[in-house]
């Protein structure tokens, strides 16, 4: 049998990252190279991740997925933001919704205008003017917003799926398209002269060489830190959690279209409404509550009887100091982790995803192109890792954990940020940013971060134009999210199509 002459990928690990890995490797590559996927059976993947962020659906395109398709093969609902429940104090809430809040007024941007018309007493709270919070509220949603006498923009949405069908689901993508599977356990490294990853030894003396390897064994980093000690950046110091309980329980009530985040006594609690279930987990520190204490807390919060008992998961935030080391790029839990607060476990492995297609090697990797990998990457993460401490860091909640993030020290970057909106509101979206201005507008004033005074520029306009606008505004935004399909019923009729 001739020796197949095209260049080897091999995807160390399978789950969700490295089905994705696979999926898209498969469709853009597998003419130029050879794809193989090695994972075992034996190894649980981690598979809790079952929200996403709206950028989900560019990767969907990108492998000609057909949503309802999708829908259909996970279970999925739709998801238009996420409600933060008893993070500023116990008794409030607020949603970071997706997508725009108002309409900017030429270079001012509308929260200027809404900081203006709330100093005057003429303007609602800032959540009625988002669209797809209004909608969220309602338990609506619909792709495409139904058109009106004035200009209503769509719903930006992204889904909440089961993650195991959805790996499932990439599979069978990438597997037409080439993607050679191995089941194994990887159970050495070898390099050859240089120091690069020469090839994995698996169990029954089998041997898979590679030019290129893509980690994707998840926390353990295999590939890009037991065998290549890239190192890791460790930010628990700012991220304390380290711990989390996952357990699905009965579906109850409609389908809501969105995301729950409800702070705990050291920690937070997700619901995720599926079609056949609800995913629900905590995420806690282990220095402020016990292991049994937390499932209990757990369990004692379900709104449905659970389906199993809950599986443990422990880990710690931050990242590798290299993303890409050599011949081996790390993507998924291999790279670094973040917790869930904000959905973007499976975006950080489409963005790496997205990134290697982009600096793909040619016949030998170029240090230049190695080096900005690993340079966008550590822009995508960082950011997000602000975001992240942002929710923890400005909170009045009464409690020993609370007391702790509060006091403790940030990054500058993220001091620098804070003090820009204390002062006239003002946030700036830097380098390769996942969050834009309305998201980070959404957090800060929802966590009770309010603005000495607005941009001086929204003064330049009329008092009697800014009413106007902002009354039609509203109003406009309250007559389209009421004439929206309850979630629950747009779902079915969508799969029923």
């Amino acid at each position: 049998m001739a020796q197949d002459p095209r260049p080897t990928i091999v995807i160390a690990g399978g789950g969700t990252a490295g089905w994705m890995v696979a999926a898209a490797l498969g469709r853009f590559l597998s003419k130029t190279h050879r794809v193989r996927l090695v994972e075992s059976d034996e190894i649980a993947t981690v598979g809790v991740g079952e929200a996403t962020i709206p950028q989900i659906r560019l990767f969907k395109d990108a492998l000609g997925l057909d949503e309802d398709a999708l829908l259909r093969a996970t279970h999925g609902t739709f998801k238009l933001g996420i409600e933060f429940v008893g993070w500023r104090d116990p008794d409030h809430r607020y949603m970071h919704a997706f997508g725009p809040v108002g309409r900017d007024v030429g270079l001012i941007a509308f929260h200027h205008v809404w900081l203006r018309a709330r100093k005057a007493g003429v303007a609602k709270s800032l959540d009625h003017y988002a669209l797809n919070e209004l909608a969220a509220r309602r338990g609506r949603m619909r792709r495409v917003a139904p058109i009106t006498a004035r200009t209503i923009p769509d719903l930006p949405y992204a889904y909440h799926f089961d993650a195991s069908l959805f790996a499932r689901l990439l599979r069978n993508i990438a597997e037409a398209q080439g993607v050679e599977r191995s089941e194994g356990r990887i159970l050495g490294v070898e390099l050859n002269e240089q120091g690069d990853v020469a090839a994995l030894v698996l169990d029954r003396d089998r041997r898979i060489g590679g030019d290129i390897f893509v980690d994707c064994t998840g926390f353990r980093g295999l590939l890009i830190e037991q065998t290549l000690q890239t190192g890791f950046e460790d930010w628990s110091h700012w991220l304390p959690c380290d711990r989390a309980l996952a357990v699905p329980s009965s579906p109850s009530g409609p389908i809501l279209p969105y995301t729950q985040a409800t702070a705990r006594a050291a920690g937070w609690q997700w619901r995720i409404p599926l079609q056949h279930r609800t995913g629900n987990g905590l995420v806690y520190c282990s220095t402020f509550i016990e292991d049994e204490a937390a499932a209990e807390t757990l369990r004692a919060n379900l709104d449905a009887p659970p389906l199993a008992d809950p599986r443990p998961l422990r880990f710690k935030a931050g990242r590798r100091r290299q993303a890409w080391n050599r011949n081996v790029i790390a993507i998924g839990l291999s790279s670094g982790f973040l917790e869930p607060l904000e959905s973007t476990s499976i975006h950080l492995v489409q963005h790496g995803i997205q990134r290697l297609l982009g600096l793909f090697p040619g016949r030998g990797i170029s240090p230049v192109e190695r080096d900005e990998y690993n340079r966008h990457m550590a822009n995508v993460y960082d950011p997000i890792r602000d975001f992240i401490i942002l929710h923890y860091k400005a909170t009045k909640r009464a409690g020993a954990f609370w007391d702790h993030v509060r006091a403790m020290a940030i990054p500058d970057s993220l001091s620098h940020k804070i003090d820009l909106f204390r002062e006239h509101g003002r946030v700036f979206r830097y380098n390769d940013e996942l969050f834009d201005i309305p998201s980070w507008v959404a957090v800060m004033l929802g966590q009770d971060i309010v603005p000495q005074s607005h941009d001086p520029l929204a003064d330049s306009l009329p008092d009697g134009e800014v009413l106007r606008a902002m009354m039609e505004l509203r109003r406009g935004y309250e007559e389209t999210a009421l004439r929206l399909p309850l979630a629950s019923d747009y779902i079915r009729q969508r799969l029923a199509a």
